[in-house]
């Protein structure tokens, strides 16, 4: 699986405004919205709060991968931000989040799902590539930099 090809360029929010968390989950969505599916942003940011409920996808090294399914989506979406100033994200290491991937996927995909959340993981797990995320220009760096490290894995 290759997570660049669920994250269109403009999908990329390289300085996001977002001070809180629902405000990060609503300016992540936005892009996805409404979509080929016609998806209502109230109704994606309350499931992905619904998720947050659960437990605080908040991983830890101020990354966030928040996530949610969505009976009417065809196929996975995804949206990537950067916080410069960092998010309060209830992470489980307690440190603010920087960097973001919001992941939406149709109820019945369990499977790729979870593969798209591991590759993210393991993507974001590598010090120096979230460094290089932080340090990035723009989006379109940003991009790139993510390209690159997905044709790695």
């Amino acid at each position: 699986m290759k997570i660049i090809d669920l994250l269109e360029p403009n999908a990329v929010i390289p300085n996001m405004a977002a001070t809180t968390k629902l405000a990060v989950l609503e300016e992540l969505a936005a892009p996805l919205v409404p979509g080929p599916e016609g998806l209502d942003l109230d109704t994606v940011v309350e499931v992905l709060m619904e998720r947050e409920r659960l437990g605080s996808t908040g991983i830890g090294d101020h990354v966030a991968i928040p996530h949610g399914k969505l009976a009417n989506l065809k196929g996975l979406r995804l949206s990537f931000g950067r916080s410069l100033q960092g998010v309060n994200f209830d992470s489980m290491d307690g440190k603010p989040s920087h960097l973001f991937f919001l992941l939406l996927a149709p109820v019945n995909s369990a499977g790729l799902h979870l593969k798209a959340l591991a590759k993210i993981s393991r993507m974001l797990m590598n010090a120096a590539f979230r460094e290089k995320l932080m340090q990035a220009a723009d989006k379109y760096e940003i991009y790139q930099l993510l390209k690159e490290q997905d044709e790695e894995m």
